[in-house]
C-alpha cells in the first residue's frame, strides 16, 4: 500500500503536485476514489465539480490538514492555503494576521511588503472588524504570500464577494500568480472565474478527474470572445448545466 508524503517533492518528479491513487473515505464511503493529479511548477489549474464531489477535500489533503487517507501525494513544503470565509482573529490588528503561525518573531515590515503587493499597505494597522469583505480576502491573500509558496491552494476564495469585488480579486490573484510564478490550484464552482484564471480546467466527478480542458486563449481573457463561450459551454454540459435551456 502507497503511503500519504507531504514534503519537497522528489527531484525525479518534474511536478509541483503529483497525487497517484489517492483515496479518501468518510464512514465508508469514498469521496475521492484512486485520483490521479500532477501539477507542474508555475500552472494555474481550476477545479470545479458539483457540491460534495470532493474538491475541497482534495485541497485540504494536499495543504496537509487531512492525512486519513490512501495514496501518494507529494506537495511542496512551501505552500500556502486561503479558504473562504477568511478566519481572522479579531482581537489582532491585520498585520499581525498577516503573519499568524509564521515561525519565530517575525518582523512587521514582512507584513507590510505583502499588504502593499495587494494593496493594502495603508490598512496595516487596521482591526479586522473595519475591513470591507474585499479587504478581509486581500489579508488572506497577504497572509498566504508571506509564506513565499511554491504551491497557492485558493478554496472559493471569492465565494461571498459581490460581483463588482470579485471581478478585482480575481484581477488581482491573475496579477499575483504572473508576478510571483507559483503553481496555483482554485477550486470554484464559477465557470467563467476559471476560464479566466486558469491554464487548465479539470472537472471532478465520483472522486476522480473525470473531464481536463486545457485553456489555449490569450491573456487578459474576454468573455465575449466566442472561444470562451464554447469552454464555458462545453465545461458547463459536463456539469450536467444545459445551455440551451439557460439561454431560453
Amino acid at each position: 500500500m502507497a503511503t500519504d508524503v507531504h514534503g519537497p517533492v522528489s527531484p525525479m518528479v518534474t511536478q509541483a503536485v503529483h497525487v497517484e491513487g489517492l483515496s479518501r473515505s468518510f464512514d465508508g464511503r469514498a469521496v475521492i476514489d484512486d485520483l490521479r493529479l500532477g501539477i507542474a511548477p508555475g500552472e494555474f489549474v481550476a477545479l470545479l465539480g458539483r457540491s460534495g464531489c470532493g474538491k475541497s477535500t482534495l485541497l485540504r489533503i494536499l495543504a496537509g490538514l487531512d492525512r486519513d487517507i490512501k495514496g501518494t501525494a507529494l506537495v511542496p513544503r512551501r505552500r500556502a492555503v486561503a479558504f473562504q470565509p477568511t478566519p481572522l482573529m479579531p482581537w489582532k490588528k491585520v498585520w499581525r494576521n498577516v503573519l499568524l503561525g509564521l515561525p519565530g518573531k517575525p518582523e512587521r515590515g514582512l507584513a507590510q511588503r505583502a499588504l502593499d503587493e495587494v494593496g493594502l499597505g495603508h490598512r496595516v494597522d487596521a482591526w479586522p472588524k473595519t475591513l470591507s469583505g474585499g479587504e478581509v480576502q486581500r489579508v488572506s491573500l497577504a497572509r498566504a504570500l508571506v509564506r513565499e509558496p511554491d504551491l497557492l491552494l485558493l478554496d472559493e476564495p471569492f465565494g461571498a464577494l459581490d460581483a463588482l469585488t470579485r471581478i478585482k480579486a480575481q484581477r488581482l490573484v491573475g496579477e499575483l500568480w504572473q508576478r510571483r510564478g507559483c503553481a496555483v490550484l482554485l477550486v470554484t464552482h464559477d465557470v467563467e472565474e476559471a476560464l479566466v484564471l486558469a491554464d487548465r480546467v479539470l472537472v471532478m466527478d465520483g472522486g476522480r478527474i473525470a473531464h481536463e480542458q486545457r485553456i489555449d486563449l490569450d491573456r487578459p481573457r474576454e468573455i465575449t470572445d466566442p472561444r470562451f463561450a464554447a469552454l464555458r459551454a462545453g465545461l458547463l454540459a459536463r456539469l450536467g448545466v444545459d445551455t440551451a435551456a439557460e439561454a431560453a
